[in-house]
């Protein structure tokens, strides 16, 4: 895929909410086994049996929750931690034996792709124990749909075959009980309620993807009253005193956002605040997941700007090309802008990556990677597959420009990127316009524009309540590749 100048510049607020990054790589080839008679069975035994029923994988998911099968007290509890618990080991194996695949890497590139893979297993080894924490079907659910969606950007990344193939058989075992795992959180109530097993798991009261929860402020109703405030209040005439300031002038603390975050206190709680003054930044940022509750803002889009030049032309994997990537939980960022300069040569070249305001690009311009986003009152434009990723996104009251594209090319607003039919992600797009750009609108009939197309399997885009122009194809969505995906959507 091509792009060219990418810029992202916020207008309002990015919301990321429970963001985190997570991966599963690493039993044998499991076969879907249907159980035969239940005599003899004992009760445990039975259960396991009714709980391995709606897997995919069933003969290693038995497998995986032997152990506690053989426990006549086991609580449901002790059967959803157990096959936590094993998908970690596996996820821990294969970290183990991915320094051993990358030796067969043939160039930079691909050496850089697995350890892109390494850094993610490490995240997914960090977010399945986390989960043991969890409070709530939904949490849980959101969690292990991060960890699959990673373990495929691991994948992604590596092209070389023979290396991919190896990869592909490390990550087959974890792969299939993460699966195992999400379809146990997902389908466990139902099967405990056949038996009349209390489940004694509160269902979460947040709920995203609920437009109706959104107040008439534009906020979403589990925003907090403290963030509220600080949005409110923050700037020359606020009421909010940031804890770093930014500014190239020698008027602040810092002169480099780097710089900035990097004096993030350990153990700091609450939000910690960095007021970015006007003045183009190049730096390539990352806010880590140890950094949480960052609040970072700026004088406007188009006064103070993050830009970067990465792209895949320079052999750098798309997940490391991001100017700005926000990985520690609950980040929030206003009154920026975020820029890519790689050019269409450069491929794919990511302006925001957020896992955790107006994104204005060509290829791959925002990067929505995983958990739950929320962005509202934003401009984003690019061509190709410009909104992208496996998060559980809202885009509300915005206005999404489709650029003109290179020679040879059509352009493509989304492509969602589910790989399990019960990933609890997707992507919605409500009250928003899309719209053709001034150099695109005299040729928009010439060059095809669609809505989106399935990136993976099980691809989830749900556009509603919202205008477009006439340049979108009457079709409004493309296949992928062929019949790709289009049995599963």
């Amino acid at each position: 895929m091509e792009g060219k100048k990418i810029a992202a510049m916020a207008v309002s607020i990015i919301l990321v909410v429970g963001v985190c990054i997570g991966l599963i790589v690493g039993i044998g080839r499991s076969s879907h086994n249907n159980s035969s008679s239940d005599n003899g069975m004992s009760t445990s035994a039975k259960t396991v049996a009714s709980i391995c029923a709606p897997t995919d994988y069933k003969e290693a998911c038995v497998s995986s929750l032997n152990a506690v099968a053989n426990n006549e007290s086991a609580t449901p509890k002790d059967f959803i931690q157990t096959a936590i618990q094993v998908t970690i080991q596996e996820v821990k194996a294969a970290l183990e034996n991915s320094g051993t695949i990358g030796k067969a890497a043939n160039d930079s590139s691909q050496k850089m792709a697995v350890e892109d893979c390494q850094d993610l297993l490490q995240f997914a080894v960090e977010e399945l124990q986390a989960s043991f924490s969890m409070v709530g079907e939904a949490e849980l659910k959101n969690w292990l749909s991060a960890v699959i969606s990673y373990q495929q950007t691991c994948l992604d990344g590596v092209t070389q075959p023979e290396l991919k193939s190896a990869m592909s058989n490390g990550l087959l075992n974890a792969t299939q009980l993460t699966s195992n795992a999400l379809a146990i959180v997902s389908e466990i109530s139902g099967i405990l309620d056949t038996f009349k097993i209390p489940l004694n798991m509160s269902p979460t009261s947040r709920r995203l993807l609920d437009a109706s929860n959104v107040d008439n402020d534009g906020f979403p109703a589990w925003f907090s009253v403290a963030d509220r405030k600080l949005l409110a209040y923050h700037g020359k005439n606020g009421k909010i005193e940031p804890n770093a300031i930014v500014a190239k002038d020698d008027t602040g603390h810092y002169k480099t956002i780097a710089a900035a975050l990097a004096a993030y206190p350990k153990n700091h709680r609450g939000r910690y605040v960095i007021y970015v003054k006007a003045g183009v930044y190049n730096e390539h940022i990352l806010v880590t997941k140890d950094q949480v509750n960052v609040f970072m803002y700026g004088d406007g889009p188009r006064k103070t700007m993050v830009t970067g030049r990465k792209s895949n032309r320079d052999g750098i994997s798309t997940f490391q090309t991001a100017t700005f990537s926000a990985v520690g939980n609950r980040f929030i960022a206003k009154s920026m802008g975020f820029q890519n300069t790689a050019g269409p040569e450069g491929h794919q070249a990511v302006a925001l990556r957020v896992q955790s305001d107006i994104m204005d690009g060509f290829q791959d311009t925002l990067y929505a990677q995983t958990h739950r986003q929320f962005y509202r009152n934003c401009v984003i434009s690019g061509t190709v597959d410009f909104i992208f990723g496996d998060s559980a996104a809202i885009i509300q009251n915005s206005r999404i420009i489709v650029r003109k594209p290179m020679d040879n090319q059509q352009n493509t607003v989304t492509a969602q990127g589910r790989t399990d039919k019960r990933e609890t992600t997707g992507l919605v797009i409500q009250n928003c316009r899309i719209v053709p750009e001034q150099k695109l609108y005299p040729v928009r009939f010439k060059i095809p524009s669609y809505l989106g197309r399935p990136w993976k399997t099980y691809s989830r885009t749900v556009i509603m309540e919202s205008t477009m122009g006439d340049f979108i194809q009457p079709a409004g969505w493309l296949p992928w590749s062929g019949n790709f995906a289009l049995d599963t959507l």
